[in-house]
């Protein structure tokens, strides 16, 4: 579903159904964290989901703020792998492990 910021993310979730105006993130209400539009503005999820369609994916969400008070709220993220039990350190890229590549692009000395 289109978030308030435009891009398309499969947590956000709007019930617009005779006139009710009912918007959540689902990633975010799994963890218990309080959610509001401005966060989707800089929320990493729609792009790791644009350039990673692995379906051992899962990622975790905490609403955090920068440094200072001065910054805005931001939506930090945690991926992990469930099919190699293992912590996803670049979640725009996956694991490594669930999606090899083709042995036509090893490299050969």
């Amino acid at each position: 579903m289109r978030t308030p910021a435009g891009t398309e993310c499969k947590y956000f979730y709007g019930d617009y159904f005779r006139g009710r105006s009912l918007e959540e993130c689902r990633l975010l209400k799994a963890t218990g964290q309080q959610w509001s539009p401005d966060l989707c503005k800089t929320c990493p999820a729609p792009g790791i989901q644009r350039a990673n369609a692995c379906e051992f994916l899962s990622m975790r969400a905490t609403v955090e703020r920068p440094l200072t008070a001065v910054f805005q709220r931001r939506v930090q993220l945690k991926a992990y792998c469930d099919k190699s039990n293992k912590p996803v350190t670049e979640p725009h890229i996956g694991c490594g492990e669930c999606h090899p590549l083709p042995p036509i692009f090893d490299v050969k000395p």
